[in-house]
C-alpha cells in the first residue's frame, strides 16, 4: 500500500510512542513524503520538543529513524503532477497542493492525514489513522 504521510502525521509520530509511530515504524505499508516539506517539521521542532519530553539529541534520532521508513519525493518528481494538484488544491489549502502532487505521482497511492482540508478534494483517497489501522 502507497501511502503519502502529511506534516501532522510525522509530527505525531514524533511526539510520542503512539499508534502512529507504531504503524510507520512497523507496517509494510510504503510510506512518501515531500522533502520539500521537510521544513514544516523542522519549523515545530521547538513544540514538539515541549509536547514530547525528549531532548534535542533524541529528537534527531527519532526524526532519523522515522525518515528510514518514509522515502521522500523530490521537487523533480512532484513537477509534473504539480499544476494538476494546484487546479483541484490551491484554493483549498496552498501549502499541501504539494502532498496531493506527490500521491498523484505515486500509482495507487493514498494520503494519510488528520487534516479535514483533504476531504475537499476527490482525486486521491484520504486516509485518518483509524482507516489505516482497518487496512492493516
Amino acid at each position: 500500500m502507497n501511502i503519502v504521510v502529511d506534516t501532522n502525521v510525522l509530527i505525531s509520530a514524533l511526539i510520542r510512542n503512539s499508534t502512529t509511530r507504531k504503524i510507520i515504524i512497523e507496517s509494510d505499508c510504503k510510506f512518501y513524503y515531500p522533502e520539500t516539506s521537510l521544513h514544516e517539521i523542522r519549523n515545530y521542532k521547538a513544540l514538539i520538543l515541549d509536547k514530547s519530553g525528549i531532548s534535542e539529541v533524541e529528537y534527531d534520532e527519532l526524526f532519523n529513524r522515522l525518515l528510514k521508513y518514509v522515502t521522500l519525493i523530490t521537487d523533480e518528481q512532484i513537477r509534473p503532477k504539480l499544476k494538476d494538484a494546484e487546479m483541484e488544491f490551491a484554493r483549498v489549502d496552498p501549502d499541501d497542493v504539494v502532498f496531493l502532487a506527490a500521491a498523484l505521482t505515486i500509482d495507487n497511492c493514498m494520503i494519510w492525514s488528520e487534516d479535514k482540508d483533504f476531504e475537499k478534494q476527490n482525486r486521491i483517497k484520504i486516509l485518518k489513522t483509524r482507516d489505516v489501522l482497518k487496512l492493516l
